[in-house]
């Protein structure tokens, strides 16, 4: 498969592709979501001070979670950020990937690659940072099963070392009922229309990584950020020592 950087889609981060992207998330999927869910929203104002970019890291319960985080972040931010979407899974069909790139804004990344970030896999990051977007990243490569947080991977970390971003930590409850894994479309609570589902988006204070501190290290400041938010989270042994860099 070619390298996350070569199967990058830029034109559907232009202008015009975000202010249709605006339209999709906030006017279609907004009122549509509203539909089978109540919306809580905690913790936005910490986003206040910061001028960005910024890499924004949550927990993955449904493929819901990239509108609901997207919907939640206030505009100047929604507009400039992209997101992290898996390059196997989104861009492995032309199609799929044209479709992703333009609805969300996703640019690809290698899932597995959490221990050597190297220049193929994450070079078109690098302008799209420089231009001053932020970027959300899902670091447990994958939606959870049970509900339980699993183990964090570093990618985000390493990341926002290189570039000398803070991490915003996002904690979602509620999106694993509303469009539970294995569903391409939300459901209603108890099967029919009425109650709605609760869903809660909760942003936490940037967590910046200090010089030398290992990736690990990082992501457990990540971890105990969403435990203390009620969720059930998989702790590392022992925190990772920093990988060295790819440079080939």
């Amino acid at each position: 498969m070619s390298e996350p950087a070569d199967l990058d889609i830029p034109w559907t981060r232009t202008r015009w592709a975000s202010r249709l992207r605006e339209f999709l998330v906030c006017g279609v999927l907004g009122p549509l979501m509203d539909l089978y869910t109540r919306r809580r929203v905690v913790g936005r104002a910490r986003l206040d001070h910061l001028t960005g970019p910024v890499v924004f890291v949550a927990n993955h319960n449904s493929h819901m979670d990239t509108p609901a985080i997207l919907r939640a972040l206030p505009s100047r931010w929604r507009r400039r950020t992209a997101v992290a979407a898996a390059a196997d899974y989104f861009y492995a069909k032309r199609r799929n990937a044209v479709s992703a790139s333009l609805a969300f804004g996703t640019v690809p990344l290698e899932r597995n690659s959490g221990a050597g970030v190297g220049p193929g896999q994450t070079a078109h990051l690098d302008g799209l940072i420089r231009g001053g977007g932020s970027l959300l990243m899902f670091p447990e490569g994958t939606r959870s099963r049970d509900g339980r947080v699993g183990r964090l991977r570093s990618g985000a970390a390493l990341i926002a070392a290189e570039h000398g971003l803070p991490i915003v930590p996002i904690y979602l409850s509620g999106t694993r009922e509303a469009m539970p894994r294995g569903h391409h479309w939300m459901v209603f609570k108890a099967g029919r229309p009425g109650p709605r589902h609760r869903i809660e988006i909760r942003f936490g204070n940037p967590i910046v990584p200090r010089p030398g501190e290992p990736p690990g290290k990082v992501m457990e400041r990540v971890r105990l950020f969403l435990a203390e938010c009620g969720a059930e989270t998989a702790r590392e042994p022992q925190a990772e020592q920093a990988p060295a860099r790819q440079t080939a």
